[in-house]
């Protein structure tokens, strides 16, 4: 059974560079590795020509020039040649045993999608923010392995691609700039039967850069979690407005409960107060989940940081 594992990028050379050595070392190697450089000037190159002299499986770089992180994707999905297809984003580190168990799971469990553990690290001093960062960017679920009955994220993901009839462009371009082009992707693997589980040993670690810990930066991604519920249904094949009410009532009780808490725990410097503050901006995101609200950090968006 051949293995691809998809790595897009764009512009965190250092980043990268940790990516693709957390594979060098995995205890049962990728047969095949895709870097997406999706930076318009093509600044991974000259790394992926590095490692491609060092690498015990084949390296195949693709320039996709067009920004998006849909764009990144598809063109990484294009380029892949094996049945299983994993990916790793270019802020992720594989632990070595990553790709084996993630395999294991799928072949043991008998799922076509899985998902493994990530743990996020930051330098963040403000206490708030750090807690914030670290269950923004991690990941956590059972010590053992099981299935489940919900998807998660692409980092640190595996498909079986045999298993389904995935067009030229799974990701969707209109999430090049916003995000949740994964979430929209695997609800439409669930669509075509797909099942989950989760692998308990494919650990990953996600470096979180401090440009990524600013309240602006946080809360963002908290509302922008909190928005890919009501967008799903509104994206659906079918668009079901019943679903969509639904989860925007849902974001109004729970704003209601969660923003006058966080603004009481955050104010007494409380545990709990990153989970409420989380809470109430996904909540928002619910109920505001259109057009001009959609916070962009990716693609063109990207360019002007």
């Amino acid at each position: 059974m051949t293995t691809s594992v998809i790595i897009p990028t764009f512009r965190r050379p250092a980043g990268l560079r940790a990516a693709i050595t957390s594979l060098l070392g995995q205890s049962c190697p990728p047969d095949q590795l895709v870097v997406v450089d999706n930076d318009p000037d093509a600044s991974a190159r000259p790394i992926i020509d590095n490692m491609q002299a060092v690498a015990r499986f084949d390296v195949t770089y693709v320039h996709e020039a067009e920004p998006g992180v849909a764009n990144a994707r598809n063109a990484g999905m294009r380029a892949a040649t094996g049945r299983y297809i994993a990916f790793l984003d270019d802020d992720e580190i594989a632990c070595p045993h990553w790709l084996e168990s993630l395999l294991y799971t799928a072949r043991a469990l008998g799922r076509t999608v899985v998902f493994g553990p990530l743990r996020g690290e930051t330098n963040e001093e403000n206490h708030l923010r750090r807690s914030l960062a670290q269950r923004l960017y991690s990941r956590i679920g059972a010590e053992d392995d099981e299935a489940l009955t919900k998807p998660f994220g692409c980092g640190n993901s595996l498909i079986d691609r045999d298993a389904f009839s995935l067009s030229d462009e799974p990701f969707k371009p209109a999430l090049n700039e916003t995000g949740g082009e994964d979430d929209a992707f695997f609800a439409a693997l669930e669509d075509q039967g797909a099942t989950f589980a989760w692998s308990a040993r494919a650990h990953a670690i996600e470096c979180v850069a401090p440009d990524r810990t600013s309240w602006k930066r946080l809360l963002a991604r908290s509302f922008a979690f909190g928005q890919s519920a009501t967008q799903n249904a509104v994206m659906h094949d079918r668009r079901d407005w019943v679903r969509t009410l639904m989860w925007m009532g849902i974001g109004v009780g729970q704003l209601a409960v969660y923003l006058p808490l966080a603004l009481g725990a955050s104010l007494f410097r409380l545990s709990v107060a990153a989970s409420l503050v989380d809470r109430s901006a996904q909540a928002a995101g619910k109920i505001v989940w259109f057009g001009p609200f959609e916070p962009k950090f990716y693609g063109a968006a990207a360019l002007t940081d």
